[in-house]
């Protein structure tokens, strides 16, 4: 798509390669980053989603997670092979622009822009009705309506979702490591939150909730399964830490890998227990349906009260784990000229992109405070499976181009796992419809043009000779 491609050699000198990145300081082990993992994925997709994929899939929707966790397993696997090779803040960006070039990177930012935006957005905002139901449970008052939902919804702003984007902000600008081990906390509470719910679930369960089991077809089965992706967003933030992250070769995959098992098992245990103890019809549509389950079957509002604080604390931690994807991936892109150089200023003394971070807040906390964000969903949705299937393009790219790459991971069944991903995911693209296609083509264009006016214009590789690997180091903030 451009003749401007950056060899893996040059973006590991640039970067810092094994060594500390350039103002980035690596802080975190395995397991901080496995929490983190799980901190970018579990929360609103689970805790708020689950309702919507069952409202398609119904009973079934067990084989939507499933079908949806597939889609990510291989696509795990070429992420793990990419972000051993690769360990750079750039994730997704940084693998296209090694593989097929400077364009296709930049609308794989663009693309991860939209990811990460509405999934912050739409994460606050699920967590902003989470925060009104724990509020209620304790004190039985509920926030003003006018300041828990947009203009579109009746209110005035969402003044929650607004608040715990400005606290996840605060703290990444602290510094990695204090953002590390809040998200570490975090994923270990909402995990076992999620357990103790598994356990009421199947206290409750009744096999005739199942029956029958697949009332809505395959159809049903693939269109639950695009809802249910939109839960396992996240995974890929983990190759978004390969400067802060300690033996990243080593690290980075094995992350990926055991986060997308954890999440899988923990989805399916999670989406069983609630329709085998309710139904399907009961959960369907319910903004917060674990916590009616608990209420329902145990016939208290404590239990329910308990699953929303885990929620509360869940999308906290997801929120907090995106953002820091984004404003890593905007620190790659900023180091290549692609965006304004602002995005690349390190801080000494705290080591993060401190202007980076709140310019990302204050850009996503205006959709989650006052726009509607159900209509971009499918958008999002198409915008990441088009990102992924551009990551396993990538594997089979560089394993051609660049045959002697170190790489700590190999994806198994080379070529077949990275095709089937790439199918998976241009299968689960296609159940989201024309009009999402329409959406995503003109989504597109505009990425292009401001590469066009912009990026193309600003880039390092437009000045400088594409075999030159020397490194700009960023500004201090």
């Amino acid at each position: 798509m451009s003749s401007r491609i950056k060899s893996p050699q040059q973006l590991l000198a640039e970067s810092g390669a094994d060594l500390e990145g350039h103002g980035l300081r690596r802080t975190m082990g395995l397991f901080q980053l496995v929490c983190f993992g799980v901190g970018a994925i579990v929360g609103t997709g689970i805790f708020v989603g689950l309702s919507g994929s069952v409202a398609e899939a119904g009973p079934a929707v067990v084989l939507s997670f499933v079908l949806a966790a597939i889609t990510c397993v291989f696509t795990a696997f070429s992420f793990a092979e990419l972000g051993g090779a690769i360990p750079v803040s750039g994730s997704s960006y940084s693998f296209a622009y090694a593989s097929l070039g400077e364009r296709a990177a930049f609308l794989v930012g663009w693309c991860l822009l939209l990811e990460y935006g509405v999934s912050v957005s739409a994460v606050a905002v699920g967590w902003s009705q989470y925060v009104d139901e724990l509020l209620e449970s304790l004190t039985g008052l509920r926030l003003p309506a006018a300041l828990t939902a947009g203009p579109a919804e009746g209110g005035v702003v969402n003044l929650p979702a607004v608040i715990v984007i400005a606290l996840a902000a605060g703290l990444l600008v602290r510094g990695v490591r204090e953002s590390a081990r809040a998200t570490a906390a975090m994923a270990l509470l909402k995990i076992g939150i999620l357990l103790v719910f598994c356990a009421v679930g199947f206290s409750a369960f009744r096999a005739g909730h199942l029956s029958p089991f697949a009332g809505h077809g395959v159809a049903g089965i693939t269109a639950g399964a695009s809802v249910a992706f939109f839960s396992y967003i996240g995974f890929d933030a983990i190759t978004t830490a390969g400067e802060e992250v300690r033996n990243p070769r080593r690290n980075v995959p094995l992350a990926i890998l055991i986060c997308i098992g954890i999440v899988t098992l923990l989805y399916g245990a999670v989406a069983l227990s609630a329709v085998g103890a309710l139904g399907a019809d009961a959960v369907a549509g319910q903004p917060a349906a674990l916590s009616l389950v608990v209420d329902r079957v145990t016939g208290s509002s404590i239990g329910g009260g308990i699953i929303a604080f885990g929620a509360v604390v869940a999308i906290a931690s997801v929120v907090l784990a995106v953002m820091y994807g984004q404003t890593r991936i905007l620190l790659s892109m900023s180091r290549d000229g692609l965006v304004p150089r602002v995005f690349e200023r390190v801080s000494p003394r705290s080591a993060t992109p401190v202007a980076n971070t709140w310019i990302v807040a204050a850009v996503f906390a205006v959709p989650a405070a006052f726009a509607p964000l159900d209509v971009v969903v499918d958008l999002t949705t198409i915008g990441t499976l088009a990102v992924m299937a551009v990551v396993n393009l990538a594997v089979i790219v560089l394993r051609r181009r660049h045959p002697g790459l170190k790489r700590s991971f190999r994806v198994p069944l080379f070529p077949l796992s990275p095709l089937l991903g790439i199918g998976f995911c241009l299968y689960l693209m296609a159940g989201t419809g024309w009009t999402t296609w329409v959406q995503f083509a003109v989504f597109l264009a505009v990425g292009a043009l401001l590469y066009a006016v912009y990026g193309r214009r600003h880039s390092r590789l437009a000045v400088t000779a594409p075999g030159d690997g020397a490194a700009r180091a960023p500004r201090g903030a």
